[in-house]
């Protein structure tokens, strides 16, 4: 099955193809938005680029292109939004879609907002519009959102503005009295006349006031407010000697058993390197063949925590295990194992000087986000979440629960890593839990002890636990932490909190420039290997 932005509906009249936006597309629908509106162009400016690239991190299927023959002929985009108890109250363009770069999105709202719609001048009247809109009401029942709201530009007003009020325009052409191209054409796609905003977008031809208009989801299903809660499991995982892989299989599926069966998690959290106790069981040898031989076990790793996921249909983030790349290095390397067993994997990016100097571990290049049905999360792997950049990025994506698994041999690393992840957990307003490996293995190089403490941080206000700790195991003992976590908190926070962090940010001062190999790869419940 082709991915998703690659699918092409056989229905499109036309040979139409509509899909989500890539990066390179960018430069074609900036050129687009200026033949569409060249009044608006000449008063406020054409879409930039560092707008629709936000629109693509933030909310990659909110947005949709139209082709014919692989040319770019319309685009459709939108957020989703949560406007409370009055969501028909007058607002600005530049107010609800955060000055057109979409930071207020809000995937807990209740509201598919339509930001902008643009066809083609040359190829208007092909139902290229209609297909648009369509895809936009496929995306609000699939996510079951309440309605779409959108502001209609009075595209004709100012040829009536001497003789009619705006309100006496929107009521002339609903019934049909007056012809305006965008109010009569969002009215013929269902949607309901609400009421008229002045100051709306700086428009000459609408002498900048607009219609708001509403469609509302007939199949929109309420959500219970428990709906927004996650339960997750941390495992504080005791390092021992074994005598075979089988005695590891057994330790790891007593956990996940127990905190699928008994304890309703929806992701269980293992440390990192927990698959090392694998070389306790193998005769002694060097620290670098030792991790080179770990790597040999990387087939039935995966398919024993594959199989754990599915059987207990959770979403298993296993630690971290040494995988061989084609070129032969070895990366550290955290597996997302999902409910129908597939897996991604995300690799440690910074590496310590001892897992150099032991082990010849090399920094992976790639960020990875995966999107589950009640939250989206990543992954930094110990030594990660000491650098802000890697944790403000994925929070950029959208990443609601950061997991930090982590391996530290004593206080002072367990303090670097855990104190780093509760700053990351405040100035992101996000959820990071942590889990650390205990115990001993005095045979295996570099492995000899360990300090771990599992927690679960979040960020410093009044929706959250009592010093920003959303719970916390005891030190040094084998256990499972176990906690829900609120996802509707975070966003209470982000709108109303004692500080907002989130978007309080000074972008105009600094921004990032990534290099990552794969930007950053957001991961559908469906995708996997």
């Amino acid at each position: 099955m082709p991915p998703k932005d690659e699918q092409s509906d056989p229905t499109d009249p036309q040979d139409v193809r509509v899909r989500n936006p890539r990066v390179e597309d960018i430069p074609a629908m900036i050129a687009l938005h200026r033949r569409c509106f060249p009044h608006m162009v000449a008063a406020d400016g054409a879409w930039e680029a560092g707008e629709l690239e936000s629109h693509l991190n933030i909310f990659e299927e909110g947005q949709f292109v139209a082709e014919v023959q692989g040319r770019v002929v319309g685009v459709a985009s939108s957020l989703i939004v949560s406007l409370g108890r009055d969501p028909l109250r007058k607002h600005t363009y530049y107010g609800i879609t955060d000055d057109g770069y979409f930071y207020n999105h809000d995937p807990q709202g209740d509201t598919l907002y339509g930001a902008e719609v643009y066809v083609d001048p040359d190829c208007r009247g092909r139902g290229i519009g209609k297909i648009l809109y369509e895809k936009r009401r496929e995306l609000c029942r699939r996510l079951n959102l309440r309605r779409i709201l959108a502001g209609g530009r009075l595209s004709n007003y100012a040829d009536h503005a001497a003789e009619l009020t705006p309100e006496e325009y929107v009521w002339q052409v609903q019934e049909g009295m007056i012809a305006d191209p965008v109010l009569g054409f969002q009215i013929s796609q269902g949607f309901a006349v609400r009421g008229v905003m002045p100051n709306y977008i700086r428009d000459p031809r609408s002498r900048d006031f607009a219609s708001l208009i509403e469609w509302l989801n007939p199949d929109y299903q309420p959500q219970e407010s428990d709906d927004q809660k996650v339960r997750v499991a941390c495992v504080q995982y005791k390092m021992r000697k074994l005598t075979d892989f089988d005695d590891f299989a057994a330790q790891v599926r007593y956990f996940v058993e127990t905190a699928g069966e008994d304890y309703g998690a929806e992701f269980v959290l293992f440390p990192e390197f927990l698959s090392v106790q694998l070389l306790s069981g193998l005769p002694s040898m060097g620290s670098r063949e030792g991790i080179r031989k770990l790597a040999e076990y990387t087939g039935r790793f995966v398919e024993l925590m594959g199989t754990l996921a599915r059987e207990q249909g959770l979403y298993l983030i296993a630690g971290s295990h040494p995988v061989e790349q084609a070129d032969g290095r070895l990366n550290n390397t955290a597996m997302v194992f999902k409910p129908d067993g597939t897996h991604v994997e995300q690799p440690k990016l910074h590496i310590t000087p001892s897992e150099k100097t032991w082990w010849g571990i090399s920094g992976g290049n790639s960020l990875v986000v995966v999107q589950t049905p009640k939250a989206r999360v990543g992954v930094l792997i110990c030594y990660d979440v000491e650098f802000p950049e890697a944790a403000r990025y994925l929070a950029d994506r959208g990443v609601e629960i950061l997991f930090v698994p982590y391996c530290t041999d004593n206080r002072q690393g367990y303090l670097r890593v855990t104190t780093c992840a509760a700053a990351r957990a405040i100035e992101n307003q996000i959820y990071v839990a942590t889990a650390g490996v205990v115990g001993n293995l005095p045979d295996v190089p570099a492995m000899d002890i360990h300090y771990g403490r599992a927690a679960v941080f979040t960020p410093s206000d009044f929706e959250f636990a009592r010093d920003g700790i959303q719970s916390q195991a005891d030190a040094n003992v084998e256990t499972m932490l176990v906690t829900d976590l609120d996802i509707s908190d975070l966003y209470r926070s982000r709108q109303s909190g004692a500080v907002t962090p989130n978007s309080d940010r000074r972008r105009d001062l600094f921004e990032f420039r990534p290099k990552l190999s794969n930007e950053v790869k957001v991961v559908e419940p469906g995708e996997g290997s």
